[in-house]
């Protein structure tokens, strides 16, 4: 009977030839993460040869992908050879690298050091350690020249006449510096004779010294073989711009800046005049991790490549370098700054956080902002460097409209915006750093890791490909801090979907399970589970490629204090978690006072801080109302209409709830359209009845391990029914607090207590003691 392993090699035998195939028709394999798969499979010490093969093949279809050879392509090959030394793929390719482990064969060889003016003694001595040095190397060298001619064999099939030439030099001098080191022996083993018998020759100390020297020429000549060589690949500028991931945009705009420059470069060289000089100041927007400072640097390369700036050297620098803390310390900071970008670029990041609005005082910010104009426009700097600003794109725009004499040294056209990656943009910006540190993503791997990012871009502070390359060294770490006896080739070169898993403290309580513990609320607890079935069936019909309704999810929330509006939010905002609409879950509490300012503008701005902080969950509105005033130059108004553009713009990624009074609430969403029309549910949280209060009671010191004694029950359903209680629920756990202050005090009266009997019933005395508190106003 074929076991499930026999079945697996017997599909991995069925695969191999198609894999070959695809090797020699495209020069790589489609579908590598098959491969890899099946190779994971396979036991190294039973399946060794097959193993060897699908390594060696994995390493030639990821030589063609990533068209260079790699650590890993390495890796492979040389665990492919030493599974199977009968690789001929393996030896093929491994014999290319073979003269690059030979660069200590001679550079490690040290003969210690004779002088003619040693006594007798000392010279004897060192010539035994010559001797015995000679020996030992010849020894081992005779296995590198025979690996070096066994390598060239292989070389010579490949037709690399480059290649060929190496080893064959190497041969050449390995030789001539196993002849010179038999020189060696020969003659310190005459020179010791002498030196032992009664006539000492100096000729013998001559011709040793002479061998000596002549193998330091041969070591001369071998580590310049091993030197490194800078290869300069005709890579201009625009070769750097097109590896860079997406952009597209950008790209074009730059390649037209260049071919622009180029072309005025060539007018310059001809003799036309050129008097009114294009801009080099540029202006580039874009979140964090859009490649800013990577494009700032190739322009820099740009300009200096086409000799429009005498130097490719950006100066990094922001508001701390450049704003000072007393009169003077800002235009000295600033002019020795400009003074080092001189003939490069200078690139202030964040520069909208030099001067912003609202900033007075003692702040330096506009005293830099005008000492660079300054300098940017006087004879002594001006043309001699170019600078570029960076930053969020909202933040900028502002900023240079506020700085006029700024604004008119940028051109519009000069202005460059870098978009967020897309999720595929920033998968292959993943496998890059993955591939920079020498690891391959699986394909699990790229499937959780989409999760991830998707997970993390909340709003415009998601850090792109900055938040990817975190993502990349934390897998890295968790492949490593894991404690694993036994490592494969595969556990130093795959990071996989498990090293991407993060251990989130997970809620032990489900949404569902916390909205039926609630007390009452019969008819909200309804709405929202018909709510939550809704946005689950859409979310399921979204995967399957079905068209889906919008999803209303903005709610109003009425009802007077203590019905449980925030508690019932906070269930809310974990069950649009769970159904994998919200990427965070969390509640934010907000009232009026975390909105609105004291003077124009900054409400607006205090509430978009508030909408960021709340992305990704629920931002709660509490007494939202209040919004609504009738007051002359109230700021209420800007709060709503702030709302209503960015609950546009962020669409499902952003919840609100108002809550509040009934009646007041309708005036509110009356007070503004859009207001009204982007607010679809309603839910109406209804006063507790008395036995819902007990309940509540009950449930609440139940939590301590107390409880409520029958009498005290009683007690409390006449009373509750009588009295107008004012807060509910809150009014309720209130009650319970002080009767449970009043039976510690009863209890303390008595010399011995029953801790079991008597410290956990709250009795009827407790309960009225408390009640008649609660009534006159005394807590």
């Amino acid at each position: 009977m074929i076991n499930q392993q026999d079945e697996q090699r017997q599909q991995i035998t069925k695969l191999l030839s198609k894999w070959k195939q695809e090797i020699i028709e495209k020069g790589y394999i489609e579908n590598e993460s098959q491969l890899l798969e099946k190779i994971r499979t396979l036991d190294e010490e039973k399946d060794n040869e097959l193993l060897s093969t699908l390594l060696s093949l994995a390493a030639i279809s990821r030589i063609k992908k990533i068209n260079a050879h790699d650590s890993i392509v390495r890796a492979w090959m040389e665990r492919a050879q030493s599974l199977n030394p009968k690789n001929d793929e393996a030896r093929r390719f491994l014999a290319q690298f073979q003269w690059e482990g030979k660069k200590d064969v001679l550079t490690n060889l040290q003969f210690p050091t004779i002088r003619e003016t040693d006594n007798r003694q000392q010279k004897k001595k060192t010539a035994e350690q010559i001797i015995f040095l000679c020996k030992l190397f010849l020894q081992e060298n005779e296995e590198h020249l025979e690996a070096l001619e066994e390598a060239a064999k292989i070389v010579k099939e490949l037709k690399d006449l480059e290649l060929i030439h190496k080893y064959e030099l190497l041969i050449d001098l390995l030789e001539k510096a196993i002849e010179a080191v038999v020189g060696i022996r020969k003659a310190a083993e005459e020179f010791e004779q002498t030196i032992s018998g009664s006539f000492y020759n100096t000729s013998y100390f001559y011709d040793m010294k002479a061998h000596l020297e002549n193998i330091e020429r041969i070591k001369d000549e071998w580590s310049e073989q091993f030197q490194e060589k800078e290869f300069y690949e005709s890579r201009n500028a625009l070769n750097e711009l097109d590896s860079m991931i997406g952009m597209d945009l950008v790209k074009k705009r730059v390649k037209a800046l260049y071919q622009f420059l180029k072309y005025q470069k060539a007018r310059k060289d001809i003799g036309f005049q050129i008097k009114d000089e294009i801009s080099l100041n540029m202006v580039v927007t874009g979140n964090p991790g859009t490649g800013k400072t990577s494009l700032v640097r190739l322009l820099a390369n740009i300009y200096h490549e086409l000799g429009v700036l005498p130097r490719k050297d950006v100066i990094e620098v922001d508001r701390s370098q450049l704003v000072g803390a007393y009169v003077g310390q800002t235009e000295e900071n600033v002019r020795k700054i400009v003074e080092k970008a001189l003939g490069g670029i200078l690139f202030i990041d964040e520069a909208y956080s030099l001067k912003r609005e609202g900033q007075s005082g003692n702040d330096y910010g506009q005293t830099a902002i005008d000492t660079l104009v300054s300098l940017m426009t006087g004879k002594e700097f001006g043309g001699r460097f170019a600078v570029v600003m960076a930053g969020y794109p909202e933040e900028m725009s502002q900023f240079l409209d506020a700085n006029p004499g700024l604004r008119s040294r940028f051109p519009r056209s000069n202005l460059i915006h870098l978009e967020d990656y897309s999720e595929d943009e920033l998968i292959l910006i993943a496998e890059k750093f993955a591939q920079d540190n020498d690891y391959v993503l699986t394909e699990e791997a790229k499937i959780q890791l989409r999760k991830r990012l998707e997970k993390e871009r909340v709003d415009e502070t998601f850090g792109n490909a900055r938040t990817v390359h975190n993502l990349i060294l934390d897998a890295i770490f968790h492949k490593g801090a894991k404690a694993v006896e036994q490592q494969t080739i595969f556990d130093y070169t795959f990071l996989d979907k498990d090293d991407f898993v993060t251990e989130e403290a997970e809620n032990t309580a489900t949404s569902k399970f916390l909205l039926e513990q609630l007390i009452g609320l019969d008819e909200v607890k309804e709405e929202v589970r018909k709510l939550i079935s809704f946005v689950k069936v859409q979310q399921a019909r979204r995967e399957h490629g079905l068209p889906v309704l919008p999803l209303q999810l903005h709610s109003v929330f009425m009802g007077n204090p203590g019905t449980g509006k925030t508690t019932v939010a906070k269930i809310y905002a974990q069950a649009l978690k769970e159904c994998g609409i919200l990427k965070r879950g969390h509640l934010l509490v907000t009232s009026r006072a975390d909105f609105v300012a004291g003077y124009v503008g900054q409400t607006a701005i205090k509430t978009k801080k508030k909408i960021r902080e709340a992305l990704g969950g629920v931002l709660f509105i509490d007494e939202a109302y209040s919004l609504l005033s009738q007051t002359s130059g109230d700021f209420g108004k800007e709060v709503i209409d702030t709302l209503v553009d960015e609950m546009t713009k962020h669409n499902e990624n952003l919840v609100i709830i108002l809550a509040g009074y009934p009646h007041e609430m309708e005036q509110l969403l009356e007070s503004n359209p859009g207001l009204r029309s982007r607010f679809k549910k309603f839910f109406h949280f209804h006063d507790y009845t008395s036995e819902e209060l007990i309940e509540i009671m009950e449930h609440y010191g139940s939590n301590y391990q107390y409880e409520l004694s029958i009498e005290a029950k009683d007690y409390l359903q006449k009373e509750l029914s009588n009295i107008d209680v004012n807060g509910n629920g809150r009014f309720a756990t209130n009650l319970m607090d002080e009767a449970i202050q009043a039976q510690a005090s009863r209890l303390m009266e008595y010399e011995n207590i029953s801790v079991i009997n008597e410290a956990t019933l709250v009795q009827k005395s407790d309960i009225e003691k408390s009640l008649n508190k609660l009534r006159r106003g005394d807590s």
